[in-house]
């Protein structure tokens, strides 16, 4: 169950912790929203990323109401996201070359967007789910059993 604390305005699983976060990153819900916002824009219209996008995602604004759920939940620690990533993107065509232009695009408006240390947080978060997925996809694209080519 969420909380709301003693640090107005944060709505947390863990009211303290995301307190001490944003303290430290400058970051925030509102800026996380925005931060969303402009990154899928970027994805949408980026040559190799944006067509995996397109091929299955047609009401953009749940999707992004989520991410920034995830985000919130990745970098406030808020609890807000309660999904499952891996599933999500297992059977999805992609490879290593998608997960380096997902992370070249969102370091790239993390790096605009945010304070040095919020930048560095978000992107050390989105680099650590890019491995995890990206392992996660090899693994179901080899089948059972296989071991997963990772290049």
């Amino acid at each position: 169950m969420m909380e709301q604390d003693r640090t107005p305005g944060i709505v947390s699983a863990r009211p303290e912790m995301t307190a001490a976060i944003m303290a430290e990153t400058g970051l925030d819900e509102a800026l996380l929203h925005d931060i969303v916002h402009r990154f899928y824009a970027r994805v949408r219209s980026d040559d190799l990323l944006g067509p995996i996008f397109a091929a299955r995602i047609s009401d953009w604004g749940p999707h992004l109401e989520r991410m920034v759920a995830f985000w919130s939940s990745v970098a406030l620690m808020t609890g807000r996201y309660h999904g499952r990533p891996v599933a999500a993107h297992a059977p999805l065509p992609i490879a290593a070359s998608h997960f380096d232009r997902w992370l070249a695009l969102f370091r790239e408006t993390a790096q605009e967007m945010c304070t040095p240390a919020g930048a560095a947080h978000l992107i050390e978060r989105a680099e650590r789910i890019a491995r995890s997925l990206r392992i996660a996809v090899a693994e179901t694209q080899a089948g059972p059993g296989a071991v997963p080519s990772l290049a």
